[in-house]
């Protein structure tokens, strides 16, 4: 068993992570010894998470995510799968004004 899991940090910001215990990764990330992002950013929050099967699956899970802006991570947070697709970025396509 393994997690993808999302912070909200004290700066508003979003920290996206992966690990195969979320209690124990969540007090390294409330102790300010969870990595140098959160660390720099408390307090923290826990807003989302995701069980997968295997610690590669929830890697891969939080690579995906980590390349989505901010609004489509909230849309994930608050539940509105059905906006995840609107809110995907354009890859590959400038746009002309």
């Amino acid at each position: 068993m393994a997690f993808v899991y999302i912070l909200e940090c004290g700066d508003g910001r979003y920290y996206v992570g992966s690990t195969r215990n979320l209690d124990s990764r969540m007090e390294q990330h409330h102790l300010g010894v969870g990595g140098e992002y959160t660390s720099k950013r408390q307090p923290v929050k826990l807003v989302f998470f995701e069980e997968t099967t295997r610690i590669d699956e929830a890697w891969e899970r939080e690579k995906q995510i980590q390349g989505w802006g901010r609004a489509k991570r909230k849309a994930l947070i608050e539940g509105r799968m059905e906006d995840l697709p609107r809110l995907s970025r354009s890859r590959g396509h400038s746009r002309l004004f």
